[in-house]
């Protein structure tokens, strides 16, 4: 409570966000949230004053410079940095450490908040906020320390280093070797599709330390400037242009055993615990951009006229819009459900986590596609938001782990329990 007290005097310190109520979005200003799927219901008095200082910042920081930040794939540092002194570069870190010590929920709530305003800026915000995590949980004392304060502030930045070339869903045959040397791991491989690769600082890696299969994995935390660590060319991707995207290549990079998060052969358990909590991000980023394409095609039924009437007045319109809202609100509480099983360390909570990404990514990614279809050939055009939420969801189909392998963690849950 204290870390969430001293969230709340920093938001209303730093020029007035938790005061403000005037919601806007790329499209300009939209009218008020339509109660049936107002995303404060069910929430804390706290929570929601969480959830109205990063949905100001949202309308006040990032939606006025998603479409440029797309154009010119800007890495927004500055911005991210003002989140940072929100208390967003580590919502769910240890206050001891820098972070703001909140729950999963709060986690859930904050990034669907943020989300309205850029997917793409808060997708990497989220994965920030899982390597500090991840640092924080499975890191001793001292690493905890020098690594932790600086991500929690954005002074520095964190990528997630688990897809290479050759394995993605298949994480647990990941090829790239630490052989020990002394008091060092010397890396030999390459990771792939690494969110804020070349332009972040502290990389969390996993590495093969032993034999084939997931026990042989161990996590290493390599910094930027290490001899031997490189970057592949910068991607061209169809979404998430504001954070870059780059292979990372190690090539004899020598890492200090101190360096290690956890034991050998923990690495892969870490990184799925990691991927648990992700996948509730990614799903709540999802939630935002499909909450801001329920209210864009709200607003656009109401004002568009064709037939000599608006368009809000035919019935198939009508219909579609309630089936949206429909999958919003029921994306919403799976997704807050998860959240809530992992917080609890409940038995439920990985299948869970893996529901609530299919459904919710699934979901909202059609959400904001009919959204686009409603604004017919103007949807198409980049002076419309509602393109660029259906670009930069997309992918959370894919990341995370890919729907499928949800489908297979969650019918694997069904068929081996008692």
């Amino acid at each position: 409570m204290a870390a969430a007290r001293t969230l709340l005097t920093a938001a209303r310190r730093l020029r007035g966000y938790a005061g403000r109520s005037q919601r806007l979005t790329s499209g300009g200003q939209r009218r008020g949230i339509a109660s049936c799927v107002d995303p404060s219901h069910g929430l804390t008095d706290e929570q929601r004053e969480f959830q109205k200082v990063a949905f100001d910042f949202a309308a006040n920081e990032m939606s006025p410079n998603m479409a440029e930040w797309d154009q010119k794939e800007i890495f927004p540092v500055a911005t991210m940095r003002k989140a940072a002194q929100l208390g967003f570069g580590g919502i769910y870190v240890q206050p001891d450490v820098g972070g703001s010590g909140l729950s999963r929920l709060d986690t859930s709530v904050i990034f669907e908040a943020l989300s309205t305003g850029c997917v793409s800026t808060t997708a990497y915000i989220s994965i920030h906020n899982m390597c500090a995590w991840m640092i924080d949980t499975f890191g001793n004392q001292e690493q905890r320390e020098k690594f932790c304060p600086d991500l929690c502030a954005m002074e520095k930045f964190g990528s997630y280093c688990l897809t290479e070339p050759g394995s993605g869903s298949d994480a647990g045959s990941l090829l790239t070797t630490a052989q020990l040397k002394g008091d060092h791991y010397v890396l030999n491989g390459s990771k792939a599709f690494i969110s804020g690769g070349g332009d972040t600082d502290v990389y969390v890696v996993m590495c093969r330390t032993g034999g084939k299969g997931p026990k042989g994995i161990s996590c290493l935390v390599v910094e930027k400037e290490t001899p031997g660590l490189s970057f592949g060319k910068k991607e061209k991707k169809v979404g998430w242009n504001s954070q870059p995207t780059r292979a990372v290549i190690f090539e004899d990079c020598a890492v200090p055993v101190a360096s290690r998060l956890g034991a050998e052969g923990q690495g892969f358990n870490i990184a799925m615990k990691g991927l648990n909590g992700g996948r509730i991000n990614i799903a709540s980023c999802s939630l935002g951009a499909a909450h801001a394409c329920v209210q864009l095609a709200r607003d656009h039924l109401l004002v568009r006229k064709q037939f000599g009437e608006t368009l809000s007045n035919n019935q198939f319109l009508q219909f579609k819009l309630a089936e949206m809202a429909t999958k919003l609100v029921a994306s919403r509480l799976l997704v807050r459900e998860a959240a809530r099983a992992l917080q609890e360390n409940r038995s439920d909570a990985v299948s869970l986590c893996s529901m609530a990404k299919l459904f919710a990514t699934d979901e909202c990614f059609d959400i904001c596609n009919e959204a686009l279809q409603m604004h017919g050939g103007y949807g198409y055009l980049k002076d419309y938001a509602v393109q660029q939420f259906v670009r930069d969801i997309r992918v959370h189909q894919i990341l995370e782990g890919t729907n499928e392998v949800m489908r297979m963690i969650i019918s694997r849950n069904l068929l081996t329990e008692p």
